[in-house]
């Protein structure tokens, strides 16, 4: 009982220190009214720093997918048509689930080590990897099945069936992004780049050979490109996890595997689940919006010509998320430390950052409208209208890069809850009808559905861009301290 008491009042005492140093630091904000240049310039070199690796580790994961879809592409229509089918079910069905679901950590272990709660973050990685490992069993239940659902869908039965058989060999790789993403995140929070700048090129390196012999050399054919995937991802997992579990500069954050991590799990299911579907709802528009390019007359070229578009901005996309991931990084371990004056100058930095890099390539790619279809075929029609639609894929990469800061503010200060519904109304309830009433009704085809979608996503700017105005970051950097000593007083409290 003694020691009991004794624990308790430690941890009391220490969240009284806290919340006095986040009041305090309250004070001191009210003071410092102006951002000076110098300390707008630090902040800017900070975020400069995070987001460079990381837009380099987002590219490379996405270029796996991208060189196998290349290497399969050579054997067949078929087999190009089958894999990318695949990859984009695998993609909206489990891949980006898991993804948005590890986001939740940025918010958790982002705001531990601000705190100086080092132990946590190996513990809550542990349990994400735990979480994220049972999600996969439903999913894999669904991709077993795809070449059913596919051809019930109205797909062609013989390209349903490859997919089928494509996807079956990518369940291994399902299995290690449950892994991979937490550990990115493990990583990424804590500001560690270079291992994982390493693992990620390297795994790309290794991947593209490895692609080649698997499709072309062992009569594999399409299949080797989903083992080439589910071989090179694990590649990426072992490094990682071994980079974990024996490099000195995790001792602090490494834990030991034990049943707390099963006491976690609420905690990250309570973030983690807003994150995916926030994630899910923005992704699974655009999605949608190939689908109803179906619908339309001449849907070959329809299809083809969005696709086109969809491909060249989620290539672009790696560069908002890269500064999207030091946002978060940025803004969770100012909150986790109890400085609201600085999460909130990471803030302006990653904004003022994104606005240079949106009118950078969103300037480039409106420069090179001309020759902008021929990255991609070789049929006029195609090229023809690529021109056309690059000036609105201009606009579309502005918007990406606004609202993917502001999405990734939201995951560092907790709030992905609100994301959620301004997700659901900006697209669901605003840009899809939108993009079907110019499609279909006022016949504008392809370019009325980009349009519709734009519009949403200018919505989802505008409220997110209200949310963060209205953001009271000494009230929320004290809440955010007060949840994590709380959460720590009670493990205490089940420990002794």
């Amino acid at each position: 009982m003694a020691e009991e008491r004794t624990a308790m009042e430690e941890s009391l005492l220490l969240g009284k220190e806290v919340v006095s140093k986040t009041e305090s630091h309250g004070e001191e904000e009210r003071k410092k009214k102006v951002i000076s240049k110098d300390i707008y310039l630090k902040e800017m070199k900070r975020i400069c720093y995070l987001s460079g690796p990381m837009v380099a580790i987002g590219l490379s994961q996405y270029m796996l997918q991208v060189v196998s879809i290349i290497i399969v592409g050579n054997l067949g229509e078929l087999d190009l048509a089958s894999t990318a089918l695949s990859i984009s079910f695998t993609t909206v069905t489990g891949f980006s689930f898991l993804v948005g679901m590890s986001s939740g950590l940025e918010t958790i272990c982002g705001q531990a080590y601000g705190a100086k709660q080092y132990q946590r973050i190996g513990m809550q990685t542990y349990t994400a990897i735990f979480s994220l490992i049972l999600v996969c069993l439903p999913v894999s239940f669904i991709w077993i099945n795809i070449e059913n659902i596919l051809v019930f869908t109205g797909q062609d039965p013989l390209i349903a069936h490859e997919a089928g058989r494509f996807t079956i060999w990518l369940l291994p790789a399902l299995f290690a992004y449950a892994i991979l993403q937490p550990l990115v995140r493990y990583f990424q929070i804590q500001s560690m780049l270079l291992p994982m700048l390493l693992s990620s090129c390297a795994t790309l390196v290794f991947h593209i050979p490895l692609c080649w012999a698997l499709v072309f050399k062992t009569g594999l054919d399409n299949v080797g490109g989903a083992i080439a995937m589910s071989i090179s991802i694990w590649f990426n997992v072992i490094f990682l996890g071994l980079y974990m579990r024996y490099s000195s500069s995790c001792a602090k954050t490494r834990a030991p595997i034990c049943m707390e991590l099963f006491q976690g799990i609420w905690e990250f299911l309570r973030f983690a689940i807003p994150s995916a579907v926030m994630l899910c709802l923005e992704w699974w528009s655009f999605e949608l919006m190939v689908l109803l390019s179906g619908l339309l007359p001449n849907p070959q070229l329809e299809t083809s010509v969005l696709s086109v578009c969809l491909n060249t901005i989620a290539t672009l996309y790696t560069i908002p998320f890269g500064i999207s991931a030091a946002a978060s990084t940025r803004v969770s371990n100012e909150l986790g430390a109890g400085n609201p004056f600085e999460a909130r100058v990471a803030v302006l930095g990653a904004m003022s950052l994104a606005l240079i890099e949106a009118s950078i390539v969103s300037g480039t790619l409106f420069a090179c409208r001309h020759v902008y279809g021929y990255v991609f075929s070789n049929d006029k029609e195609v090229i023809d209208y690529a021109t056309v639609m690059a000036p609105l894929v201009s606009i579309s990469v502005i918007l990406d890069s606004i609202q993917g800061v502001l999405t990734g503010i939201a995951r560092g200060c907790g709030w992905q809850h609100l994301g959620v519904y301004v997700n659901l109304g900006a697209f669901y309830l605003c840009g899809i009808p939108v993009a079907a009433a110019l499609a279909f009704w006022v016949q504008v085809g392809g370019k009325g559905l980009w349009i519709g979608i734009q519009v949403g996503a200018f919505v989802q700017c505008v409220l997110l861009s209200i949310i963060t105005c209205c953001i009271n970051w000494e009230q929320l950097a004290m809440k955010a301290r007060q949840r994590l000593f709380d959460v720590q007083f009670s493990a205490e409290n089940r420990l002794v």
